[in-house]
């Protein structure tokens, strides 16, 4: 049997507490003015590389004329004393906190959601925890079409591609490969329901509120200890790290024409900043006031390693985004965010000071060099 907790979002002693009655919106509820209601549904997976999507997707909405209350089902595996679950209360005093066991749950049904969210429906669904078409995923989708919500977004994953010796990059939606991945099978199903539905695939994403750094830390780490960096090839490989508050921004991009979003239907998201990873590095040594000590290696010979990013070119441009969404594009670079409050967050954390794992593989690469 599964149990589900209910938390209203807001500060007590205990770190929540319930609003009034009257606060709680639902889609099907108006006022006395009959302002139509247009309630919204984050769905917020535990941690990881999306794991602050929810809570700056929530603060966007917030300011959206479009949206009168959120909620966020929020995974109950999450961890309530890391970011961004622990800000919760105190940033988002507004929005609705619903815990429930959504991940690797293949028994999650539209019945069991609709129970945690105590038979509330919503017009607007953003789900950024599921990873495929059955389980959670496919109760998501059969909620959506119950609810004849107006629109289901979905966060996907651009490492559904697959290029090929073909591919011109950035990479686009309409004509780069893709793998039967459950993202890809969890789209396909809610196009076969019908759905108003849309779908994002973000790369890198970085942000304040994250509780994954690896992708930018893995340059500190060598950089802040004068050890080399190996960069397969020969760096002028290209990647986009996006900011989550930006990436937030491209989720809620749907709201400014519908339509045009359930058109298009699958967006690439990311910033429109590409940087090599040698630049990455560069930038990286440029905020430390070090210089980068890049050891470039053979990747065919060596692999991935610990490098965080993949071998060859491997990146996508929110050109669909800008041009069918009218998304003004990234208000954050990279280079302003590492000098901001990227470095000292990293010390914060301890980054200079902690024990950095698997640098043996880091030495046979440089010292076979």
């Amino acid at each position: 049997m599964k149990y589900f907790l209910l938390y209203l979002c807001a500060s007590s002693a205990s770190g929540f507490s319930a609003p009034p009655l009257s606060s709680s919106l639902t889609s099907s509820s108006s006022s006395s003015t009959g302002l139509s209601m247009s309630a919204a549904l984050i769905v917020q997976n535990k941690g990881g590389g999306h794991g602050e999507l929810g809570f700056q997707l929530a603060k966007k909405l917030s300011s959206n004329t479009k949206i009168t209350s959120i909620t966020i089902l929020q995974d109950d595996a999450c961890k309530d004393t890391a970011e961004p679950f622990k800000s919760y209360s105190t940033d988002l005093p507004d929005v609705k906190v619903v815990k429930a066991s959504l991940s690797g749950d293949e028994e999650m049904t539209a019945k069991s959601i609709q129970s945690a969210l105590n038979g509330e429906s919503f017009d607007y669904i953003w789900d950024n925890c599921s990873k495929g078409a059955s389980g959670t995923g496919k109760a998501v989708v059969d909620c959506a079409k119950e609810w004849n919500c107006n629109l289901l977004t979905y966060v996907s994953s651009a490492g559904c591609y697959v290029p090929t010796a073909d591919t011109t990059f950035p990479m686009s939606e309409a004509d780069t490969p893709v793998k039967e991945s459950g993202q890809v099978q969890y789209e396909n199903y809610a196009v076969e329901q019908g759905l108003p539905f849309v779908s994002f695939r973000p790369q890198y994403i970085y942000g304040p509120k994250s509780n994954k750094y690896d992708y930018v830390d893995w340059y500190f780490d060598r950089i802040v200890r004068d050890l080399p960096l190996p960069i397969p090839g020969d760096g002028s490989q290209k990647v986009s790290l996006t900011n989550s508050e930006d990436v937030a921004s491209l989720l809620a991009s749907v709201l400014n024409d519908e339509e045009a979003a359930v058109k298009q239907r699958i967006f690439n998201c990311g910033t429109d900043e590409l940087l090599t990873y040698t630049e990455v590095a560069e930038l990286c040594a440029g905020v430390v006031g070090k210089k980068a000590n890049i050891c470039f290696y053979d990747g065919d010979k060596f692999g991935k390693a610990n490098f965080p990013f993949r071998l060859t070119n491997f990146y996508v441009a929110p050109t669909l985004a800008k041009e069918k969404l009218n998304w003004n594009g990234s208000s954050r670079t990279l280079k302003e965010d590492l000098s901001s409050w990227y470095y000292d967050s990293y010390k914060a954390r301890g980054g200079e000071t902690g024990e950095v794992k698997n640098l043996d593989k880091d030495q046979e690469i440089t010292t076979a060099q």
